[in-house]
């Protein structure tokens, strides 16, 4: 059907309604009729997923084109776009310089494996291939019109366009190019293909305004304090204020990085004990700076970044519900129509039967689909309104808590006693009690035997302890399935990774006893397999230390903090993923500008024994550090947004490769350990003090509650109007709505 007919369009008459000019009545009838119907509820079916999804509805909604929508949006080929989108990053380990090396130390590290010409660059032209399939299917959607207005669209063919032209360029060198300029646009694909990333990434630019003032008035403060400390620190040769001019304040250069530096605490007190070892009052000016930078600025910049970027991502949220009522409402419309149109019950609404034959369509949580349709029929008589439609799907915006299953019924009353025992929360408590026991065991023997060396260490009483405790912990999982039954045991997360780990601990123990026999005193047997008794030992009771973590749902204010981080790990992959493009596009800059540029010492070189100057690059054994391939590039960068020791890489890369190095680094400095770190520092807040405010009095958790960005300001959020809804859908690009 062309879209140029009204997809929305029904007769008013008596009613009220307008039908569109030139058309006689807006009820359907004849053959066509069943094909309309079939095409309204493809319609509804599909506006209902974009709203529960929070996609936009500006789409074409002919019958071609939705089936390529849905298809589109399967979770299939949605696998599929994240696989190729991971296979393209992730030839950043395996294209030249490879990764594939045991060690990253200059020192020790072989020649890596770097694949031939070709083989990555086709693996690259499939993946390129798929985003161009991508595109097109986008665009197709959404319009050429729509497609012009789209930024993110727009760019992703000027990715592909140049990524193809750069892929054509690296094959006509031999793959023997200076610089692969596509391999700094490969996170864009990350980007664009998640919504909340784009929604993010719109926050940090609407923040940057806010951060820079706070950034432009720690430049002061770093100015400033740097020309006192020039002043400051020009004693005479062989005292300290030399010392301290020659070593931190020798020229401006070396003057901002030593402040810089100081301003993150990682060169502290390293930089005032020259001065300060001379003269106590020199302390005065370093503790000032300290004061006004570290403790006041900096956390200024969080305070602010936390208010602004809140403020922003609350907009966001705000489009998204937008969206999520627009769908609903666009759903409301088509079905409200073709219930009119077919002569259904006097009024404008939605008919029950009608709404149930497209939830059963929908695809979403079939959780929250039930609670729908069990609503719905239970208004089976009448029509529904559109307030009534709307707040069915607000079922959709609860979070989620799972329904665990029933526990088994058994007849005897010894049965139903043993039950309510063995799944009473007092034996959880039990079962901590024996875990904190086994825990302070394998302290104890950690203690007593620190100066032993692993051979000489007689395990035979830690080895029947923890054969007493795995037996105990598999009698504790066997008589919970007896109280709680199978399904409702593996219900609760917290069971299943007790349960996981229980299973795993006896594994370790019967290949123990069986290759080296039961414990017994001076139990010292010679290695055998693969593992000794020693390193068996130890990984049992690095498991045990591990299952100690199931006492957290116990603890209800650690609670609270394990199911923000849980709720963090769930839902922040925005944050993730923003992270992994920002670690990317630094990683490929740095292995570009720095690759090759440390070097392992030679005979000539300075030694490792104390020759090397105390604190420096070559003194430390940093040789690892460096960005001769993209895993290594990783680990330094981590290091370096750590920021301890951070003065470390200034000073060794300003040697080896030249001063304007500390850009890169600075720069690094500001995206990751200032910008990213504190807008993190700001969602944990968000999430920890919603999680709070709504645990007050400290109920202990069930860990079923699953909560969600836009949950979090749920309570904030305004629900658009009705005259905002139709006005929108008015405007659809491919809908045309008659009211």
């Amino acid at each position: 059907m062309a879209e140029s007919e009204p997809l929305l369009s029904r007769a008013r008459g008596s009613n009220g309604l307008d039908c569109p000019v030139g058309s006689p009545d807006c009820v359907q009838v004849g053959p066509g009729a069943e094909a309309r119907r079939d095409l309204c509820f493809e319609q509804a079916v599909i506006f209902i997923e974009d709203a529960i999804q929070y996609r936009s509805i500006n789409h074409r909604m002919d019958a071609r084109s939705m089936w390529l929508y849905r298809w589109y949006y399967s979770d299939a080929f949605q696998w599929i776009l994240g696989f190729i989108i991971f296979l393209v990053l992730f030839l950043a380990f395996i294209e030249t310089p490879s990764s594939f090396t045991r060690t990253s130390d200059v020192r020790y590290r072989s020649k890596p494996w770097n694949p031939p010409c070709g083989l990555t660059e086709s693996i690259e032209v499939l993946c390129l291939l798929g985003f161009a399939t991508d595109l097109s299917v986008k665009s197709y959607l959404v319009g050429w019109p729509q497609f012009r207005k789209s930024l993110w669209l727009v760019a992703y063919l000027v990715v592909l366009v140049v990524s193809f032209v750069d892929w054509m360029v690296s094959l006509s060198l031999v793959c023997q190019e200076p610089l692969r300029l596509r391999r700094l646009l490969r996170p864009f694909f990350l980007l664009q293909n998640s919504s909340m990333m784009k929604k993010m990434l719109k926050c940090i630019r609407w923040s940057l305004p806010e951060m820079a003032s706070v950034v432009l008035l720690l430049a002061l403060h770093l100015c400033v304090f740097t020309m006192l400390g020039m002043l400051l620190f020009t004693g005479e040769k062989d005292d300290g204020q030399d010392r301290e001019r020659l070593i931190y304040f020798r020229n401006l250069a070396e003057s901002l990085t030593s402040l810089l530096v100081l301003l993150t605490t990682a060169n502290n007190p390293d930089i005032m004990i020259p001065a300060y070892s001379k003269n106590r009052a020199f302390a005065i000016f370093f503790i000032v700076f300290t004061l006004i930078g570290s403790l006041f600025l900096m956390n200024l910049l969080t305070a602010i970044i936390y208010n602004q970027f809140r403020g922003y991502l609350l907009k966001s949220i705000q489009a998204s519900l937008f969206r999520k009522r627009l769908g609903t409402r666009a759903a409301y419309e088509v079905l409200s129509w073709m219930a009119k149109g077919e002569g259904g019950p006097q009024g404008v609404g939605v008919r029950a039967q009608d709404l149930l034959h497209v939830l059963q369509k929908v695809q979403a949580s079939s959780t929250h689909k039930q609670a729908v349709m069990e609503q719905v029929r239970a208004r089976s008589d009448g029509l529904l309104s559109a307030d009534e439609f709307q707040k069915l799907f607000s079922e959709f915006d609860k979070s989620l808590t799972k329904e665990h299953p029933p526990p088994p019924e058994y007849q005897s009353p010894f049965l139903r006693s043993a039950q309510f025992l063995f799944g009473h929360p007092y034996f959880d408590y039990l079962g901590n009690f024996f875990v904190l026991a086994n825990l302070v065991s394998i302290c104890v023997f950690l203690v007593q035997d620190a100066g032993i060396l692993p051979q000489d260490r007689d395990d035979f009483v830690l080895g029947i302890l923890n054969c007493v405790f795995i037996l105990y912990y598999l009698a504790e999982v066997l008589l919970k399935v007896f109280a709680l039954g199978l399904p409702g045991y593996l219900s609760y997360p917290s069971n299943v990774f007790d349960g996981l780990l229980t299973v795993i601990l006896l594994v370790l123990e019967i290949s123990t006893l069986a290759v080296y026999r039961f414990p017994h005193p001076g139990w010292k047997p010679e290695m055998r397999g693969l593992l000794s008794l020693w390193d068996m030992v130890r990984l049992v009771n690095m498991l045990i230390v591990f299952r100690f973590l199931r006492i957290i749902p116990s603890m209800k204010l650690m609670a609270v903090v394990a199911s923000t981080i849980l709720g963090l790990i769930r839902n922040m992959r925005a944050f993730g993923g923003i992270l992994v493009v920002v670690y990317y596009v630094f990683a490929i800059v740095g292995i570009n500008l720095f690759q090759g540029v440390i070097v392992a010492p030679g005979n000539n070189s300075l030694a490792p024994n104390g020759s090397a100057p105390c604190g420096s690059y070559e003194q430390l054994d940093y040789w690892a550090n460096n960005f001769d391939d993209f895993a290594a590039a990783l680990v330094t960068l981590w290091n370096v947004m750590v920021v301890n020791n951070w003065q470390v890489f200034l000073d060794a890369y300003q040697r080896y490769s030249g001063p304007w190095s500390k850009i890169y680094f600075v720069l690094w400095w500001l995206v990751s350990s200032v910008i990213w770190i504190n807008l993190f520092l700001a969602l944990i807040l968000e999430n920890f003090l919603h999680k709070w405010d709504r645990r007050g009095d400290l109920q202990s958790l069930s860990g079923d509650e699953i909560t969600t960005v836009d949950l979090l300001f749920r309570e904030v959020l305004e629900e658009p109007t009705e005259e905002e809804l139709m006005a929108k859908l008015r405007h659809h690009p491919h809908l045309q709505l008659c009211r």
